[in-house]
């Protein structure tokens, strides 16, 4: 599936981007543990110049577990574009992180955030309070046929986005990378 979406990092504060929102059909709050992993002896899933290309992910929420692998699509300048994502929901998570570590599969970083979930016509909002990073809006357009080009679809959560009057500043870069970037810093 065709994941296209645009992420800001918000000047505003968390109350104003809640008021922003409360038109939207509120579909709860949760905890997110999304942890990523690499092999040692495939650079597919290492990050290149503080960036992944590929990835595959754990992530826990409400009890749940989904195992899944991104492929990102960049333009011609490298920017990334959107991701084919496939998940799958894990019975048993443990055993899942257990496997992955026995194949020889290394955790790469693991982001801790609470997601504010709202639904608006086609688009999926999701205010984000991401542990050491700050606070995000990720708005995600549902079910983009093939047939419909990448740019167009972003042009118009980028206009759906200023249309909320929120401080935002979009990311050419996901939380993943952002991540990296503090990590790196601190060494």
């Amino acid at each position: 599936m065709r994941e296209i979406e645009v992420l800001v990092e918000l000047s505003s504060s968390k109350e104003d981007a809640l008021r922003a929102l409360k038109s939207f059909r509120e579909e709860g709050n949760r905890e997110v543990v999304d942890t990523y992993y690499f092999h040692p002896s495939s650079d597919d899933l290492k990050p290149v110049r503080g960036s992944l290309r590929n990835c595959l992910r754990i992530r826990e929420k409400s009890g749940t577990c989904l195992l899944a692998y991104k492929n990102d699509h960049f333009d011609g300048e490298g920017k990334w574009v959107y991701s084919d994502e496939y998940e799958v929901v894990v019975s048993e998570g443990n055993t899942m992180k257990t496997i992955l570590r026995l194949l020889g599969f290394r955790e790469l970083l693991t982001i801790r955030n609470r997601k504010h979930k709202f639904m608006h016509d086609q688009y999926e909002i999701v205010l984000e309070e991401v542990t050491d990073l700050g606070l995000f809006l990720e708005v995600e357009r549902l079910d983009v046929p093939d047939s419909e080009d990448a740019s167009d679809v972003k042009s118009k959560i980028r206009a759906f986005i200023a249309s909320l009057g929120l401080e935002a500043a979009e990311l050419d870069m996901g939380k993943p990378e952002l991540m990296l970037k503090r990590m790196g810093s601190r060494s």
